[in-house]
């Protein structure tokens, strides 16, 4: 089973810990703030961190103008929002557990992240479905 995990960090003490794992449907990527009380976390497949990749450079792109939520409808349903209270920042809502945040400042290294992990999702991914022929 193969598994990848990276942490990202920034000089403010932020911890966002990003792990690609094999998956019956492919690939699971998990996001978790280690610097947090509560460690809130999120689990998306390829589309939800596909989704989330495009939703941060939208952000960066969007300035201070608001940008219109995004939300998948799959086995890990996730809602995606832009917020600027107190600072910007995007906000992973899946259902009733804790909000992830993730701050301006990590969205660069996040991005280039979630570049790599969605490759080597797209690799489980095939490696999955050759699997089943």
């Amino acid at each position: 089973m193969y598994s990848r995990t990276r942490d990202i960090t920034n000089d403010l003490g932020a911890c966002l810990r990003v792990t690609v794992a094999s998956h019956p449907s492919g690939a699971l990527v998990t996001l978790e703030r280690r610097d947090q009380q509560h460690r809130p976390s999120i689990s998306l497949n390829l589309y939800g961190a596909e989704l989330l990749l495009g939703f941060i450079m939208s952000a960066r792109l969007a300035g201070p103008d608001m940008l219109p939520d995004e939300a998948t409808d799959t086995p890990f349903s996730s809602r995606f929002h832009l917020d600027y209270q107190p600072t910007a920042r995007v906000v992973v809502e899946q259902d009733e557990s804790f909000p992830l945040v993730i701050d301006a400042p990590l969205w660069d290294r996040l991005y280039a992240e979630l570049c790599l992990v969605t490759a080597h999702g797209r690799e489980l991914a095939r490696r999955a479905e050759m699997s089943l022929h």
